[in-house]
């Protein structure tokens, strides 16, 4: 088949010449900012000396499984049971799967289209009307038809080049997706556990408070009998023992719903919760909390990079528009055979073959691939705008996360303090009660304070591990110290 050996040899002249021509902006990587610091001046005059207090460490990498720095055997199950069974991840799994098989599927246009055709008809002639279709005269007869066809349209203004190449942004952009799904389950399991073991902490200390007013409860009503106190000191003390045991419904009603989400992202039922639970004597604040430079920050933010990815295939459909308004060229060619006989298709005499090309360029199509290039451009203005949003608000995390961390150290601090002198305080108020010293008022006051800087105690706590969590997830979690995704996967 000497004249398809030529075509394909011309085209492939053709494409070395101009394979290097692709019309649109060539994508560049935006520079990352220029700042040397998260916080502002009001943030770090306030405060300078917090981050080494909190014994942050700057540029620390962050290992891929950072939720292994809580040292919690059941945090880790969990975690691995959640990335195992989650049907959120498992969605943002397909995606990156389709994006991929999308990306594929848009290299087929750098190959040439091969069609294969058999066409086997029965036909019968008008007899006496016109010419005979046959040289034999034969007014019915059957007629078999077999070609190969080949087509292919040369991308001389890299217009199949730019839809490649946003195909495999927008695969990359889906990665990144992915990394961000991955990060958010990870995340929100941390955080639920910390939540959970804030409530079982608020529960038991709510239950000794109830014992403990109980008791006295009791000793007073012998009090009361004996007359040694008033009326009224027993019935403020069944005040407050009353509304000890009315918060404790709506702790219990907090833990059940904390133990229904940690179900939903280990991808359960509410029927099947996981069999690990947590408290704060099951985790441990890691020692050191990483700080990530701020030139660092673009690379390790999944949703920054998603957002770049997502400019990148903008920029490359700017391209598209513009060689969509520039000539198409189109060779093409077929060979086959006809014949009233199946075995004769291909005989000397049957065989037909044809070779084309064609040019063809729209002179006007009411002004649609002009205004389509104009709006490629104004979705490049938007993906330009939208990323930039993206790195200002991961900034904003950033920075809003370490001066949370720093309120959460100085609160814990205060509370512990707190819970030391109210402490103090009701034990002085026991011992001055038992002696006649004071009123039971005083003694009333002192169990209430102590009560309630407990459960900010506990709250405090619960807040610097939910905060440092949420530093881990601000600066990207780790994503790039795990294997790229497989396909498949």
């Amino acid at each position: 088949m000497r004249f398809s050996t030529r075509s394909l040899f011309v085209a492939a002249c053709l494409l070395a010449t101009l394979g290097g021509c692709a019309v649109g902006p060539n994508f560049k990587r935006p520079q990352p900012p220029q700042v040397a610091s998260y916080e502002g001046k009001t943030a770090l005059a306030a405060k300078p000396m917090a981050p080494e207090t909190l014994n942050i460490v700057q540029g620390m990498d962050i290992p891929a499984q950072w939720w292994t720095l809580f040292h919690s055997k059941e945090l880790n199950a969990l975690i691995e049971q959640a990335l195992k069974a989650n049907p959120d991840l498992q969605a943002a799994q397909a995606a990156l799967r389709v994006a991929r098989e999308n990306y594929a599927a848009q290299r087929g246009v750098l190959f040439p289209t091969i069609d294969a055709n058999f066409a086997p008809s029965r036909q019968r002639n008008p007899v006496g009307t016109l010419a005979p279709t046959l040289s034999s005269g034969a007014p019915v007869y059957s007629l078999y038809t077999a070609q190969v066809e080949v087509s292919y349209t040369l991308d001389v203004f890299g217009g199949n080049r730019r839809l490649i190449e946003s195909a495999k942004a927008q695969a990359e952009a889906q990665r990144f997706q992915l990394e961000a799904a991955y990060l958010t389950l990870t995340s929100n399991v941390v955080l639920a556990a910390t939540q959970e073991a804030s409530l079982r902490a608020q529960i038991e200390a709510t239950e000794k408070v109830i014992a403990s007013a109980r008791e006295q409860l009791t000793i007073l009503q012998k009090l009361l009998t004996l007359g040694a106190i008033a009326e009224a000191d027993v019935h403020a003390q069944e005040t407050l023992l009353a509304q000890s045991e009315a918060s404790l419904p709506g702790l219990r009603k907090q833990l059940l719903l904390q133990r229904d989400l940690i179900s939903a992202l280990a991808g359960r039922f509410p029927s099947d919760e996981p069999a690990e639970q947590f408290n704060f004597a099951s985790l441990e604040l890691p020692q050191e909390l990483p700080l990530s430079l701020p030139s660092k920050l673009v690379e390790q933010r999944p949703d920054v990079r998603a957002a770049e990815e997502n400019l990148h295939a903008a920029s490359a459909q700017v391209g598209v528009a513009i060689a969509n308004m520039l000539p198409q060229i189109t060779l093409s060619g077929a060979k086959g055979g006809t014949a009233t006989e199946f075995s004769q298709m291909f005989q000397v005499g049957n065989v037909f073959w044809s070779a084309a090309a064609s040019l063809t360029q729209t002179l006007f199509a009411g002004g649609m691939l002009v205004h389509k290039k104009l709006a490629a451009e104004a979705a490049l203005d938007q993906a330009g705008a939208q990323y930039r949003s993206t790195v200002i608000a991961a900034f904003q995390n950033v920075a809003d996360t370490l001066g949370a961390l720093r309120a959460d150290s100085e609160a814990l601090q205060a509370q512990i303090a707190a819970e030391r002198a109210a402490a103090t305080s009701l034990e002085i108020a026991k011992r001055t009660f038992d002696l006649g010293s004071t009123s039971y008022l005083n003694l009333l006051i002192a169990q209430q304070t102590y009560q309630q800087v407990q459960i900010n105690l506990i709250q405090a706590r619960a807040s610097q591990y939910a905060d440092t969590a949420a530093l881990f997830q601000a600066l990207g979690g780790g994503w790039w110290n795990r294997a790229d995704p497989k396909p498949g996967q």
